[in-house]
């Protein structure tokens, strides 16, 4: 049987970039989640366009087979469907066999956050007088400030930033922008960074590029990652934080603070308002604490 895949997946992928406007990486991750599928109906004489909803189900018990978590089944299902769409959408089938395709049961992963005094600790305990103290200091500031993705922040440029209108612009998933509020004290740490940053003999290409490494060039995403583990280490905290850290904390002390919802996904850049929902669960947990501390029928007499 000779095998339409490579042509599916050729077209699958050129969908995603063009038409979903989604990152290589993202990309990179469907496609593999629909190769998975592809090499499981071939290795069973199955092509994708004959698929029907029991290949997608045993397709789904060969992963359980496997020990593969419910949570990683739902992600790879996640790229089956749209694929599924995209055959669809481009007429190789008449009927999507994923709408009855039910996804596996998964907990609710509620994401690591900091309080605002373990977040003032971390920051606090930068050692200014070293060459690279105040940009860390206006990192870790703008991260909390404004809730941004690592990519997000190490491609931050000196035009998208409106620091007299209190905002900056933002380059998102999918290359899609977003203008961002700033608080006015990660606006007091980038002008004193900005201060040593003028020292620093610039690479070229990097000119616009705010946040540099000691060398003039753009910092990397692990670079920010040791550093915070660092910074996290040295300030005694010992939950096992990351960049994400940051913009999990900056949405849950704003809903926390009574922030609207559909605010709060406009300022993280998240497309649907489900993925920012996962946030109302923080909350719940938050407002059960405050009650059990301080309503009166709870006190103990």
């Amino acid at each position: 049987m000779q095998s339409d895949t490579p042509h599916l997946l050729s077209g699958f992928r050129t969908y995603l970039r063009l038409e979903k406007s989604l990152s290589d990486n993202s990309v990179k991750a469907y496609i593999e989640d629909a190769k998975k599928l592809t090499d499981y109906l071939e290795s069973n004489n199955i092509n994708p366009v004959d698929a029907e909803l029991q290949d997608l189900q045993n397709f789904l018990i060969s992963l359980h087979d496997l020990s593969i978590s419910p949570r990683s089944q739902s992600r790879i299902l996640s790229g089956i469907r749209s694929f599924f769409h995209y055959l669809e959408l481009e007429k190789y089938i008449t009927k999507d066999p994923t709408e009855l395709l039910e996804s596996p049961k998964i907990g609710l992963k509620l994401p690591e956050f900091l309080s605002l005094d373990e977040i003032d600790r971390i920051i606090g305990s930068i050692d200014l007088s070293h060459p690279q103290g105040q940009r860390n200091k206006a990192i870790l500031e703008t991260l909390y400030s404004c809730g941004l993705r690592v990519s997000e922040l190490i491609g931050l440029k000196f035009s998208d930033l409106y620091l007299d209108e209190g905002f900056i612009k933002v380059d998102g998933k999918g290359g899609k922008q977003r203008l961002v509020p700033i608080s006015s004290t990660a606006i007091k740490e980038i002008n004193l960074y900005l201060l040593d940053r003028n020292l620093i003999p610039v690479k070229k290409e990097f000119e616009d590029v705010l946040f540099l490494s000691r060398r003039g060039s753009a910092l990397s995403r692990i670079m920010i990652f040791h550093m915070i583990k660092e910074q996290a280490e040295i300030a005694g905290i010992s939950k096992n934080i990351s960049p994400h850290t940051f913009r999990h904390s900056f949405a849950t002390h704003l809903l926390e603070g009574g922030a609207n919802l559909r605010a709060i996904q406009q300022m993280l850049g998240h497309e649907k308002i489900t993925t920012t929902e996962i946030y109302t669960h923080l909350d719940r947990q938050f407002l059960r604490s405050e009650i059990q501390e301080h309503h009166p029928r709870n006190k103990k007499n």
